[in-house]
């Protein structure tokens, strides 16, 4: 009896799949800590949580988030992308979300699923399926 497998989908497309779903998430994160709790309420935010140096890592967590997160989208420099976004999520996670535990909404499965996301496509690379900008 000969078994039959299924042929393999294109990881071009898979990876397209994530970059664009982590990429979406990590926007609208890094939009909204500037545009709706805007860098002073995320800073105080981030000082509530004792995040070291709130009024250097507020700005700079929302900017990686946004930026990272629009390159994700775009699939350039994603490489890199990922790696300052999973730095951004062990931060996260040791900082803030371990000792809520691992549940939602405070606990740390959320951000475990977007350091594992960010770690793929740092891994991986974009894929072929990106924007042709900078591609000849």
């Amino acid at each position: 009896m000969t078994t039959r497998t299924a042929p393999a989908l294109n990881p071009d497309l898979a990876l397209l799949l994530l970059r664009l779903a982590t990429g979406v998430v990590f926007v609208m994160h890094g939009a909204q800590k500037f545009f709706t709790y805007t860098l002073p309420g995320t800073t105080q935010a981030f000082t509530q949580m004792g995040v070291p140096v709130p009024g250097i890592s507020a700005p700079v967590v929302a900017t990686v988030e946004l930026l990272g997160g629009l390159l994700l989208i775009l699939g350039v420099y994603s490489r890199a992308a990922g790696v300052l976004l999973a730095v951004n999520m062990l931060m996260a996670i040791a900082l803030v979300h371990l000792k809520a535990g691992f549940f939602n909404p405070d606990g740390l499965e959320f951000p475990l699923v977007l350091l594992a996301a960010s770690l793929a496509v740092a891994f991986a690379g974009p894929g072929r399926l990106r924007a042709p900008i900078g591609q000849p």
